[in-house]
């Protein structure tokens, strides 16, 4: 006769199923558009999610004529016209001489609603052309029909407000940067509206590509948010830097790392458990054959730590409780190269574990860089919000506010959807 058994679970290997990180644990984006780079330097464009028409049975699809390289050099090109016509603006009188008094206006401080209305038009409709152009007159040119037919949903589904838009691309591309067009071309076209044009102004923003974080089980809230400032002690002095440092340790478990070896030290353990991990230091590309560049960082005893080193010390700890939203305000952090994306910082992070990495396309004035992670450390340390929807929210704010349009050069490589954990009670 048959009867059921009594059984006795001792082991449970279906964690590393239930567990495995392509399994979605939010809600899929309004907008999902993915350039696959394919062989033979072709590019592939696809996009789905219910912000464009829905294909029976299929995604919107289109092979495109743009190389790699092609929009790979376009995006270097505006990252330099950022840089040269932006943050190193110089004023000059009617002679070409630099007017002394306002030396690198742009840069020097957050807040240019004191500067002429005229020139920040002129230097910002020149990047919103250019980040309109590499979009689509680089990147999605072309007559074929299936390549117009793409060109026209994206762009209506861009020129939307309020989207979750994910960039799952191998083309790493600085896509909060990048533009929509509008009716209206006049030189005198409002500042306002010239910041409505970009893509960090309209929507959430991440990118994502074949580099994510394992999820393991689910993590314990904490009472407190533990976090890390791992900075320059030297770097920033004249800006708001030493606020930035009291909102992380107020009400918090803070670790603070200025040396090389202190970073060693606990990205060895595998208990390294931050749900906030604050860089404050420069970064660069430097040369490593065969490879052309790897990004650096250096904090206050300038040894150079990079992607590499991130997977040395964890490679052993995959499935650890390491997976925190890093924000990287270091000067190209948000940068890899075309032929270098394994040692890309922010790329070796997140394959280690962290959620998500926030930082610059460019190299960031040192007075916006701090007023920037005063208010996203101020936001995120509440608890009430989304990675992606305070960088969206601040990209808004310095906009309006400070009429600068460096929020939209933060860029989110995934983390859209993290959001810091608290128990109730807790918060900073």
């Amino acid at each position: 006769m048959p009867r059921e058994l009594t059984t006795r679970v001792v082991q449970d290997p279906s964690d590393g199923f239930r567990f495995l990180p392509h399994l979605e644990t939010t809600e899929p984006p309004d907008l999902r558009v993915s350039f696959d780079v394919l062989g033979g330097g072709r590019i592939r464009a696809r996009m789905s999610g219910t912000s464009v028409p829905a294909l029976v049975g299929t995604e919107h699809k289109a092979d495109l004529i743009a190389r790699p390289d092609e929009a790979l050099g376009a995006a270097a090109r505006l990252r330099a016209r950022w840089n040269s016509q932006f943050v190193d603006f110089q004023p000059v009188d009617d002679r070409a001489r630099d007017l002394r008094k306002r030396q690198r206006p742009y840069a020097v401080a957050a807040d240019l609603s004191g500067e002429p209305e005229d020139e920040l038009r002129e230097a910002v409709a020149d990047l919103a052309r250019i980040g309109e152009s590499l979009l689509f007159d680089t990147l999605l040119r072309g007559d074929d029909d299936r390549i117009k037919a793409f060109r026209t949903f994206l762009h209506s589904a861009l020129s939307k407000e309020g989207l979750r838009v994910r960039f799952d691309s191998d083309l790493q591309l600085p896509w909060p940067m990048l533009c929509v067009s509008e009716e209206s071309t006049a030189s005198d076209t409002p500042l306002g509206a010239l910041f409505a044009r970009f893509l960090g102004h309209r929507h959430q923003v991440e990118h994502t590509g074949d580099a994510y974080a394992w999820i393991g089980p689910p993590r314990t809230a904490q009472q407190k948010p533990v976090v890390s400032l791992n900075h320059d002690a030297n770097l920033g002095r004249t800006t708001r830097a030493d606020e930035v440092a009291k909102a992380l340790a107020e009400g918090t478990a803070c670790t603070v790392r200025t040396k090389y070896k202190e970073l060693v030290r606990d990205f060895e353990k595998p208990d390294l458990d931050e749900q906030l991990m604050y860089f404050w230091c420069h970064g660069e590309f430097m040369a490593n054959e065969p490879e052309p560049h790897v990004l650096v960082i250096r904090l206050t005893d300038a040894h150079p730590f990079d992607g590499l080193t991130v997977r040395e010390l964890r490679a052993s700890h995959r499935n650890s409780c390491f997976r925190p939203l890093v924000l990287l305000n270091a000067c190209q952090a948000g940068i890899s190269g075309a032929s270098a994306d394994r040692a890309f910082l922010g790329r070796m992070l997140i394959e280690h574990g962290a959620q998500g990495v926030l930082g610059p396309h460019i190299a960031m004035p040192q007075a916006f860089a701090a007023e920037y992670a005063l208010e996203f450390v101020r936001r995120y340390l509440r608890g009430e919000s989304t990675a992606g929807r305070i960088a969206h929210e601040l990209a808004r704010h310095f906009a309006a506010r400070y009429r600068n349009p460096l929020g939209f050069a933060y860029g989110l490589h995934g983390g859209m959807d993290s959001r810091l954990e608290l128990t109730s009670g807790g918060g900073a």
